[in-house]
C-alpha cells in the first residue's frame, strides 16, 4: 500500500491510520474512463512544457474546491501511459523487434520508469517535505498543512512528461547521431540527458514551491549539483545513451 499525509485529531488515530494505507484515490478511479477529463489532461501536458508554472496555479482552486491538493483524475496518467505505450512500438520496430518483445519494452516504461520510479520519487520526497519543509506552526498556518503522498506523485508525473519527450521521443530521432563513436555526437547525447535530468528535477522543485506551507524548498535543486558534475565527468569518454539504451535493447 502506499502512503497519505492525513491530518487527525489525537482522538481520530485509529481512522488517521486507515486513510494513511489508504491507496490514492487517483488509482482507485483509474477504470471509470467515462469520468476523466482528457481535455484538461491534455492541457495540463502542453503547459508543463511551455509554462508548467501556470499548470499549479490551479492547485489553489483544486484545494479549495476538492479540499485535497493532490489530483483525483488520473486521465494524465492514461495518457501519459499511452505515450510511453506508442514509444514503446516505434523503440520496437527501429530495433526490428517482435511483438512480444514490445510489449515487454512497453511494460518497463509504463511499471518500472514511470509508476514504479514514480512511488520512489514521490516516497521519498514526501517524507522529506514533512520532515524538513514545513514552516514552523504559527496562527496563520493553515491546520492541515502536511503534504499528501498523492501530491508528490503528481508532482512526479507533471516533471516526467518533458522527460519522456527528451529521452522517449527526442531521443529516438537523434538516434543515428548519438550512437556515433566520436566527440561531438558523445555531447550531443550526454547533453540531452543533462537537459532531461535537469527539468525533471526542476518540475520536481515548482511542484513543492507551489505550496503555500513549504519553505527551503530550493534544497529539491540540491541533486543538480552532482547531476552537472557528472554530467561534466562523462563528457571525457562516457556515452550515456550508448549504456542506456544498451540495457534496454540487448
Amino acid at each position: 500500500m502506499l502512503p497519505l499525509s492525513a491530518t487527525h485529531a489525537p482522538d481520530e488515530s485509529y481512522s488517521g491510520r486507515q486513510s494513511s494505507v489508504r491507496l490514492p484515490v487517483i488509482f482507485r478511479r483509474l477504470h471509470r474512463f467515462q469520468q476523466m477529463d482528457f481535455e484538461l489532461a491534455a492541457w495540463q501536458l502542453t503547459y508543463l512544457c511551455l509554462a508548467p508554472r501556470r499548470v499549479y496555479r490551479n492547485v489553489y482552486f483544486h484545494k479549495q474546491t476538492k479540499n485535497t491538493w493532490a489530483r483525483d483524475d488520473p486521465a494524465i496518467l492514461v495518457l501519459i501511459a499511452t505515450c510511453l505505450a506508442v514509444s514503446a512500438v516505434a523503440w520496437g520496430i527501429v530495433y526490428s523487434y517482435g511483438l512480444l518483445e514490445i510489449l515487454n519494452i512497453a511494460m518497463l516504461m509504463i511499471l518500472r520508469d514511470f509508476l514504479s520510479t514514480g512511488v520512489l520519487v514521490a516516497s521519498l520526497l514526501w517524507f522529506v517535505s514533512n520532515r524538513l519543509l514545513i514552516s514552523p506552526p504559527s496562527h496563520s498556518t493553515p491546520a492541515d498543512s502536511r503534504v499528501e503522498w498523492g501530491y508528490a506523485f503528481d508532482v512526479h508525473t507533471n516533471a516526467f512528461f518533458p522527460l519522456f519527450l527528451a529521452l522517449y521521443f527526442a531521443q529516438l530521432f537523434l538516434l543515428p547521431i548519438i550512437m556515433k563513436n566520436n566527440w561531438v555526437c558523445l555531447f550531443v547525447g550526454n547533453t540531452l540527458y543533462f537537459a532531461a535530468f535537469t527539468q525533471y528535477v526542476y518540475g520536481l522543485y515548482l511542484g513543492f514551491n507551489a505550496l503555500p506551507f513549504l519553505v527551503r524548498s530550493e534544497l529539491l535543486l540540491a541533486p543538480l549539483v552532482p547531476l552537472l558534475g557528472a554530467y561534466i565527468a562523462s563528457l571525457l569518454g562516457f556515452n550515456i545513451p550508448q549504456h542506456v539504451l544498451g540495457s534496454y535493447f540487448r
